[in-house]
């Protein structure tokens, strides 16, 4: 699969049948991508976490034992992926791992997103919306792409990852949605425990909601990690915001005005050190200007796509905004960016994504239950407004 990056969002991979077929047919069409990734994080891991190729498989390996027994489905799929890549499994399991191996201590690297949720009751359709602004280093804009998955039993899923990965935000054909967020704390430590992104990935593998609450709560968490939940069915929608850590969960609902908005540092008070809340960029204001940006459109129970996306093309305190652009005051290396917008509506199942500058490009939308279809395309619409931000 080409790397090229589009305006109207990434590249769609599309895999059908069991979880190893799954699995080797994605590592088959992103095995360039994949070789790629484990040659750029095997050096991100030693020069940041002082990591040798030798330990990382060892933390790969055990990282596997882990999967298998917290997620068989998610087990099966990466050592797939790893076959049809050819490369060795537990390097895949290692970069799964990438969280845990890399945001250990407080040299880590900064990394940002905004996520929120809209619940119905104020919307203009009367559905749940979810939403992210994806920040991190313009690289993984080049080569992430969307993921579709549909099992043998007919279980689907779309969601935006990275080569070699299986998840990170996306919908299900459950009702579910999931955004995440970095999250940073001094209790993050340790190889004997449940890597973030298997619990992304656990998220849309969940049969209801309240399976999908009981796996991330039980979990043997050995890393910080927020997650912007939603589920939509007959019988109504939710949404809930998990702040996790190791032995600890913190929970924010939406509040009257139907808004739950996150960015990258834990609410106070919690039990420990966060290590990101004053080094995030503009952490601190994001979660509040997503609030202020949406406040007229919720005040009419009328916030609908248009309103959200405008939202996370805020340029407010730019570079550092809720849409964030390269800083010519920062190194290559350091570089932060919107690398791509994301509005989920579970219920529809229906995601919208746009490349980063998310000001200046329109979102790619896709169906659910038309991926699977041959040579599928997306709507393109949510044209950016010149005028806004």
């Amino acid at each position: 699969m080409s790397p090229a990056v589009q305006s109207a969002g990434p590249p769609l991979v599309v895999v059908q049948g069991t979880p190893e077929q799954m699995g080797e047919r994605l590592g088959d069409q992103t095995a360039e991508l994949v070789a790629d990734s484990l040659h750029h994080y095997l050096g991100q891991f030693r020069d940041l976490a002082g990591l040798a190729e030798d330990e990382v498989r060892q933390a790969g390996a055990r990282f596997g034992e882990i999967c298998a027994g917290f997620d068989p489905i998610t087990e099966r799929m990466l050592r797939g992926l790893a076959h049809g890549a050819g490369v060795d499994p537990e390097l895949i399991f290692a970069l799964n791992a990438r969280t845990e191996l890399l945001y250990g201590g407080e040299d880590s690297r900064e990394e940002g997103c905004t996520s929120l949720a809209v619940l119905g009751s104020h919307t203009a359709a009367g559905r749940l919306l979810v939403a992210q602004n994806w920040d991190w280093h313009p690289r993984q804009q080049r080569t992430s792409f969307l993921l579709a998955t549909r099992d043998d039993r007919g279980h689907a899923a779309l969601t935006l990852t990275e080569p070699g990965m299986l998840a990170k935000s996306g919908i299900s054909s459950t009702g579910l949605a999931v955004c995440a967020n970095l999250l940073v704390s001094d209790r993050d430590r340790g190889w004997d425990g449940v890597p973030y992104h298997f619990l992304l990935r656990s998220v849309l593998h969940a049969p209801r909601f309240s399976r999908a609450l009981q796996t991330l709560l039980q979990a043997r968490r050995i890393s910080s990690g927020n997650l912007m939940l939603g589920a939509a069915d007959e019988h109504g929608a939710e949404a809930i915001n998990l702040e996790l850590a190791p032995g600890y969960h913190g929970v924010q609902y939406p509040g009257e005005d139907g808004l739950v908005a996150h960015a990258n540092h834990f609410e106070p008070p919690v039990p420990f050190t966060d290590l990101r809340a004053g080094r995030a960029a503009l952490t601190l204001l994001r979660p509040t200007r997503v609030r202020h940006r949406l406040a007229d459109a919720l005040a009419a129970r009328g916030v609908d796509a248009a309103a959200i996306a405008a939202a996370l093309r805020d340029h407010f305190s730019v570079p550092d905004s809720v849409c964030r652009h390269q800083d010519p005051d920062v190194a290559e290396a350091d570089q932060v960016i919107t690398c791509y917008a994301l509005i989920l509506d579970p219920l529809a199942g229906r995601l919208s994504i746009a490349t980063g500058p998310v000001c200046e490009n329109p979102f790619a939308s896709w169906d659910l239950t038309r991926v699977f279809d041959d040579d599928p395309a997306p709507e393109v619409g949510l044209e950016p407004d010149p005028h806004d931000g």
